[in-house]
């Protein structure tokens, strides 16, 4: 694109208001908390101001009919962003207003979704979906031709859709057995979505990233498992078709997510070898069904906030200590500053606890 024409200077402008809204959505998801609402929501609406100028301008301009396809794609992605930013800042008080929130934090994740075909086009779109430490090597990491089935892949599960699952296959994957880490979205949530939470470091990282959505709202917490029989088959999926390293198979997840990850993970012949659930508990159905026996040597990452309002962090310190008490290889990690939300940046942690080979070096100077 030449910069001096209307359209691609739109879009310099637009570019830059896009990806700053998306780290700052990045930001308030991680900040989310009841008594901080207020403060996320003034930080945004400066933040949504400059968005929808740039919006506005850039529709204002016809693009050239070479650039009809990308200007289409990153109209979605900024909608998406919009819809996000004015779902977070313009909800009021009242019984809708968390799920209007939780809401604007889906939209966050579907303007990534829209975003990420641009990313060749877009240097800057491509260094925002990887981590710092690896930008010197984007071109590496993301060759723009390769032999083999890799990048995103969805089975069954575009967001209207349960019981499906999205799968990333690293770019740069040539063949080679690699870790595989499988994400299981919080109640209510969608695997398409949360998928984006560890896409970034799946790429930096070269693991496969597996993120199923459950059958129903939530994973099977109460009553019969049909998840289960359902994530041990895409596993295997996975495995027929892309080189695993079995060696190396992580559960993690959010919220229902974290506890469902236990109750899975600690089953017999379970095919994972560690686990992190974060900002979850620890279900009394493990202690029916033989799971806690299952846990002496299992390793186990734990995750939860001193500030949840939902899951009390007394709950995780209990779980902790009969996690202890069974034999589990365990870290627990209280985060003294967080709710009852995801905390992206313990992904380096959790990822070089569970394989050393996934370590990055340390990101240089800006």
């Amino acid at each position: 694109m030449d910069p001096e024409e209307p359209y691609p200077h739109a879009v310099g402008t637009l570019g830059p208001a896009l990806l700053h809204a998306l780290d700052a959505l990045e930001q308030a998801q991680r900040q989310l908390h009841p008594p901080a609402i207020a403060e996320l929501r003034r930080v945004l609406a400066t933040v949504l101001d400059p968005l929808e100028r740039a919006d506005a301008e850039t529709r204002a301009i016809d693009p050239p009919p070479e650039l009809t396809g990308f200007a289409e794609q990153l109209a979605l992605a900024t909608q998406h962003a919009l819809e996000a930013l004015r779902g977070f800042v313009l909800t009021g008080r009242g019984p809708d207003a968390t799920a209007r929130i939780l809401g604007a934090m889906r939209q966050h994740a579907r303007a990534q979704a829209a975003l990420y075909p641009l990313r060749h086009a877009l240097p800057p779109v491509n260094r925002y979906f990887f981590e710092r430490a690896v930008w010197e090597r984007a071109e590496a990491l993301d060759p723009e031709t390769t032999t083999h089935r890799v990048g995103l892949h969805d089975a069954h599960n575009q967001v209207d859709q349960r019981g499906g699952f999205s799968l990333f296959v690293p770019e740069s994957y040539v063949g080679e057995p690699l870790p595989l880490v499988i994400a299981l979205h919080g109640g209510s949530g969608h695997g398409a979505d949360f998928l984006w939470t560890w896409l970034r470091e799946a790429r930096s990282r070269r693991f496969h990233l597996l993120s199923p959505t459950s059958r129903g709202p939530t994973w099977p917490l109460m009553g019969p498992d049909r998840d289960a029989a359902a994530l041990d088959s895409m596993v295997e999926f996975v495995c027929e078709r892309w080189a695993v390293d079995r060696r190396h198979i992580l559960v993690t997840g959010l919220s229902d997510g974290a506890t469902w990850a236990l109750l899975y993970g600690l089953r017999e012949q379970a095919p994972c070898t560690a686990l992190a659930p974060v900002s979850g508990v620890l279900h009394p159905e493990n202690f029916a069904n033989g799971n806690m026996l299952r846990a002496q040597g299992r390793r186990i990452y734990l995750v939860h906030g001193a500030l949840d309002w939902l899951f009390p962090v007394t709950l995780a310190r209990a779980a902790a200590e009969e996690l202890r008490r069974a034999g589990a290889e365990l870290v627990f990690r209280e985060i003294d500053d967080l709710s009852h939300t995801y905390p992206r940046e313990e992904n380096p942690r959790i990822l070089e606890w569970f394989h050393a080979g996934l370590a990055l070096p340390p990101a240089p100077s800006p």
